[in-house]
């Protein structure tokens, strides 16, 4: 049976009455840092799209960028590349709402003269699995880490995407350092909670926001836009809690004494 759905171009005009999905609370913190992004990165392309079901309610959304603006650690000039795609709650799963938005996106890329569209998935926090780009066609063209690179060409003359050598990145980073942007608004409570943690340590945790798709394209991490270091070393690379960013400095600091 089919499923009716409708898809909304969220824009910066509409963005406080639609919300962002992943962060409906337009009060906090998050939304208002993650909505100033939108708006700005919206003149350079960026769209966000949201899917409601029949009754209106939120079912899904995606967010989508030219290639050589992401914000992630990767080239792909010419293409069209997907920053996050999610489907929430559960009963909305196996409804082909996920297929419907990254068709969504797929069909803009080829109007807008793209040589194809990519993405970064992971089995790991805060990106989207693999399973259903490849049920949609992409392929697995490089593999990172926790992290694969997807694509999706009809340009058989176009360069394919690659990562970018975050790893080498890392060494940049002396002490203990947190980089992060607010592409995701989630980072905005996690900051926080990190930074009054270090504190309460007596650690000396620099915060670095990342301010542009250069810069995030340069991150230490393949999620990019969420880094923890310390002394040259990644330790996360997604938000944290005061809780698991506790344990994380009573090892370290064990392991050095």
């Amino acid at each position: 049976m089919k499923t009716s759905f409708n898809i909304v171009d969220i824009t910066p005009s509409n963005v406080q009455e639609e919300t962002l999905f992943c962060l409906k609370n337009v009060k906090s913190n998050g939304f208002k840092s993650k909505k100033t992004w939108f708006s700005q990165r919206y003149k350079e392309g960026l769209r966000i799209n949201i899917l409601k079901d029949v009754a209106g309610k939120m079912a899904g959304f995606i967010e989508y960028v030219p290639g050589e603006l992401a914000w992630r650690p990767i080239k792909a000039k010419g293409y069209l590349f997907v920053q996050c795609l999610l489907v929430y709650p559960n009963k909305y799963k196996h409804l082909g709402f996920g297929s419907a938005l990254v068709m969504k996106a797929e069909a803009v890329a080829k109007e807008a003269g793209y040589s194809g569209i990519c993405t970064i998935c992971s089995k790991g926090a805060w990106m989207s699995d693999a399973d259903l780009f490849l049920k949609l066609g992409f392929e697995n063209i490089e593999q990172k880490g926790r992290f694969d690179l997807l694509c999706k060409s009809w340009n058989t003359k176009a360069s394919v995407p690659q990562f970018r050598d975050w790893e080498k990145e890392q060494k940049h980073y002396t002490g203990w350092q947190l980089v992060y942007a607010d592409q995701c608004p989630w980072h905005d409570k996690a900051v926080e909670a990190m930074w009054n943690t270090a504190q309460d340590f007596g650690i000396d945790l620099k915060l670095t926001c990342l301010k542009s798709a250069e810069d995030a394209q340069q991150a230490p991490s393949g999620f990019g836009v969420f880094s923890l270091l310390h002394d040259g070393k990644l330790l996360e690379d997604h938000y944290l809690s005061a809780t698991r960013f506790r344990n994380i400095l009573n090892k370290e600091l064990q392991l050095n004494t």
